[in-house]
């Protein structure tokens, strides 16, 4: 793992190498329902994008500007996710680490680096560095991080549609307090993650 002190120093060794780099981050680690998103990008360093820092810090209408760029301009770019399914059977991180590893071997040109948003690696057969907060330090880690968070509001915009009762055009599917009472109004949906301890109380009050 790169500590913050020694990043900068590791971040100008890679240019200087010509090390092909890609960023990678998740989205939906928290949410009660749908998929875990991961997206990793190689940026191209003749096509510089204005503005790229971690997602949460951005406004929706920003983030789908720099994801329009980032799918214009980078190198290489991949989304990946994984399943409730696969959520509630492997548990949420060894999923995530799954999404990450599927975004990364999805990539068109394969790198010889990835640098992963937080403190663990996907085990991959290429190199990995875990960088705490990398998604504002590293700017491919921002790049990634964009395009994970807008697919997966993407996709919790079409679950809306399919199940309009539950709001998850509002909350996107993080355990608010709407989405809860909409939860016991409603009971659990087939997008739900069962194995998330809200929803688990409430099967086994549907299914003592």
């Amino acid at each position: 793992m790169i500590s913050v002190q020694k990043l900068e120093q590791f971040l100008l060794s890679i240019e200087l190498d010509n090390t092909l780099m890609c960023g990678v981050d998740e989205a939906g680690r928290g949410p009660l329902a749908g998929p875990v998103f991961a997206a990793a990008v190689i940026l191209d360093p003749t096509r510089p994008i204005e503005g790229l820092r971690d997602s949460k810090k951005l406004t929706a209408a920003r983030r789908e500007v720099l994801a329009l760029q980032i799918r214009q301009r980078a190198l290489a770019w991949s989304i990946a996710q994984c399943s409730e399914e696969e959520i509630d059977r492997l548990n949420i991180l060894q999923a995530t680490m799954l999404a990450m590893r599927r975004a990364v071997e999805g990539l068109s040109t394969q790198p010889t680096l990835a640098l992963i948003d937080g403190n663990r690696c996907p085990v991959m057969t290429l190199h990995c560095e875990a960088i705490i907060k990398g998604d504002d330090k590293v700017p491919a880690i921002s790049a990634a991080s964009i395009l994970a968070k807008t697919a997966r509001d993407a996709a919790l915009l079409t679950l809306h549609q399919q199940f309009p009762q539950y709001a998850f055009d509002q909350h996107k599917g993080y355990p608010t307090a709407l989405h809860l009472a909409r939860l016991r109004e409603h009971g659990v949906s087939p997008v739900h993650r069962k194995s998330y301890a809200p929803v688990r109380a409430l099967l086994v009050v549907e299914h003592p």
